[in-house]
């Protein structure tokens, strides 16, 4: 197994793009080899068509990048998840603030009779935010159902499996505790360790269940974090409407989530950079020849901040504490077919460590890693190095 001595981080090499920020999806600038770049699912995204395609297929992107925030967005609050998350946050506080029901709800077959049950309604319709649509339903047992999209059904369905594949250390319910965490305010702070404690309660993937387009969760309080799959997940649905148009030739860049479509219009391959974490972007040491293949990273690097003291806190939280991971790595990369496998398998290999996540990427068809250590060294599954561009090895 070969290493390097340095860091790295996988980003996408594109000499002619220039990336554009805009204030929304439906912003962007046409350039001059077909390329959109815009601000949706809080990264800047850009797709570059090479072989195929039109004006309108970027145009048509840019629509379903809308489609996308109203569906996945955690923090849109016209979008389904949000209305979804935010009827169970009221429904755990309406719980909560009846003693009545609380002691029902604590009792360890609850059954709430029809009293009990409307006054639990009636409190989540006083509590809706103006616009929330989200059509629910209350049972006896203290459950709650909510109808969902297609699309929705689907990316759970994805975020449920990975769940069960990392047995938690990826846990799609990691909701309420990742909503304590922000990385983006002028001043982070870590959150009271008592609200974690509380948060944790409501952290477990096997009491949310899909079946038959609903989504169900057996116990109020409980919310759905989509973050470690979602831009994968897009990246394979425009994937699949590109080479529906006829494209065979394109590169789709999600903040850094990359996927290829074939290769560039002279056959040659993409060409994918690895970045030194903490660096800036054009600082690489190594990089690997793709086609047809995604490229994915989780790390520590992405979002993060420092306390007063030097502690330094990242975004990849564990479902079992509450807290950022503490493990020797600095990042893992994922190679793989489809785009969502590796959002949710270099979430899943972090949480497992270098050396169990080696192994269980190595016992995996067509799906090769790179592991970063703070040891300043590249890990690589078995095959990865054939990907490696000529006399980057090292």
């Amino acid at each position: 197994m070969g290493t390097i001595r340095k860091k790295g981080k996988i980003f996408f090499i594109m000499a002619a793009l220039a990336c554009v920020l805009f204030s929304g999806c439906a912003a962007l600038q046409e350039k001059e080899n077909l390329s959109i770049s815009g601000f949706a699912f809080d990264t800047t995204y850009t797709i570059t068509l090479y072989e195929g395609g039109s004006r309108e297929v970027l145009d048509a992107c840019v629509s379903k990048c809308s489609e996308y925030e109203k569906v996945f967005s955690r923090t849109l609050k016209d979008s389904e998840l949000y209305q979804i998350n935010e009827i169970e946050e009221i429904y755990k506080k309406a719980v909560e603030e009846n003693s009545k029901l609380k002691s029902q709800w604590k009792q360890k077959n609850v059954r709430y009779d029809e009293e009990g049950l409307a006054r639990l309604k009636a409190a989540i319709e006083a509590g809706r935010t103006e616009g929330n649509a989200a059509e629910y339903k209350l049972h006896k047992d203290g459950s709650i159902t909510f109808p969902v999209s297609e699309m929705m059904e689907e990316i759970l369905s994805k975020g449920l499996e990975y769940s069960e594949k990392s047995q938690g250390g990826f846990d799609l319910s990691i909701e309420p505790v990742t909503s304590l965490w922000d990385f983006k305010a002028e001043k982070p702070e870590v959150p009271v360790k008592e609200e974690i404690r509380k948060a944790l309660e409501y952290v477990d993937y096997r009491k949310v269940l899909l079946q038959d387009g609903k989504l169900s969760f057996s116990m109020p309080g409980m919310g759905i974090d989509l973050g470690g799959i979602a831009k994968g997940f897009i990246a394979d649905d425009l994937k699949k409407y590109l080479l529906g148009q006829g494209v065979k030739g394109a590169l789709i860049n999600l903040g850094g989530n990359v996927l290829c479509i074939g290769g560039k219009e002279d056959g040659e391959p993409f060409y994918v950079g690895v970045q030194q974490p903490f660096a800036q972007r054009s600082q690489t040491i190594a990089a690997v020849a793709v086609k047809d293949v995604s490229v994915v990273s989780s790390g520590i690097y992405e979002r993060y901040f420092k306390t007063e003291d030097g502690a330094m806190y990242h975004h990849i939280i564990n479902p079992e504490t509450g807290y950022p991971y503490e493990n020797d790595l600095l990042g893992v990369t994922i190679l793989s077919e489809k785009s969502v496998d590796g959002d949710g398998l270099s979430t899943t290999c972090f949480a497992l460590g270098r050396e169990k996540g080696i192994e269980y990427v190595n016992s995996l068809e067509d799906v090769y890693a790179v592991f970063i250590t703070e040891d300043e060294k590249l890990w690589y599954s078995d095959g990865f190095e054939k990907f490696l561009k000529e006399g980057e090895s090292g």
